[in-house]
């Protein structure tokens, strides 16, 4: 439940409700949504299409491939959602997903969690087709997010990722706090390797140290791991980042550890 005394709120306003299934059906949402940490509701623009037909969607001014979602349902599927927030006392806060938004990224996620928390209403805008009429955008939308430099069919699934990623984060929606507080890029980081039972699988096992029962070792260890991942796989998050000084050391560690490495194997 929000700070505020209420769930938090997600409108979202697609032409395939029926894909939400999947984030209201199954798993950590399904059981944060069945204890009332948060709430759905799915808005068909073809309700409020005006045509018999139900299509939302015309074909483009200059030509070109594809269709474009009309404004005219799109705005007054969103006024009637935005018409609803109100009635409940809510702010309403209209986002499009859309590869042309700013990256969604561990902080945005906070912040809106955040705004979740205050009572804010969110309704989210999902696209499909060749995209949406420019003027509704302008109009309605205060802010478009995007999930990566990718396109995909729709916005559905960029919505799915957006509210899972609010949803784990709302106060008592995981069984274990600590598992949001360690999450990769919660500390601007990747993060670390995790192993489980059995000790030695397939000839591999896992590092003596997590057998150790050492948990200031342990700590180290998993904070020296993610430095290095970080280091492989996404260096831009480390030259965005200032390193404490355990950190310093700890690459400094990695960094001699590699050179030596490669020494070993007679590289230059």
């Amino acid at each position: 439940m929000s700070l505020a005394g209420k769930p938090a709120l997600f409108d979202c306003v697609t032409i395939f409700p029926e894909m939400f299934a999947a984030l209201t059906g199954a798993g950590i949402p399904r059981k944060a949504l069945e204890e009332g940490r948060w709430c759905f509701r799915a808005w068909n623009p073809r309700d409020f299409s005006g045509f018999t037909a139900r299509s939302v969607d015309d074909r483009p001014y200059g030509g070109g491939p594809g269709m474009v979602m009309r404004p005219g349902p799109l705005e007054a599927v969103i006024r009637a959602a935005q018409a609803r927030q109100a009635e409940e006392g809510r702010p309403s806060r209209v986002i499009c997903l859309s590869p042309q938004g700013a990256l969604l990224t561990h902080q945005r996620v906070m912040e809106l969690t955040r705004q979740a928390e205050a009572g804010t209403g969110f309704i989210l805008l999902c696209g499909r087709y060749e995209g949406i009429d420019e003027r509704l955008i302008a109009r309605m939308v205060e802010e478009e997010i995007s999930v990566g430099d990718f396109v995909l069919s729709g916005g559905e699934l960029p919505a799915m990722t957006l509210m899972d990623a609010v949803i784990r984060q709302l106060p008592g929606v995981l069984g274990d706090a600590a598992s949001a507080s360690e999450d990769s890029f919660v500390a601007g980081l990747l993060d670390c390797p995790h192993y489980t039972r059995p000790e030695e699988y397939q000839g591999q096992r896992v590092p003596e140290v997590l057998l150790s029962g050492n948990h200031a070792s342990i700590r180290r260890w998993r904070l020296k791991a993610a430095l290095a991942r970080t280091r492989e796989r996404r260096p831009d998050l480390l030259r965005n980042r200032a390193l404490s000084a355990e950190e310093t050391q700890l690459l400094a560690e990695i960094l001699r550890e590699e050179a030596h490495g490669k020494e070993q194997c007679g590289e230059h």
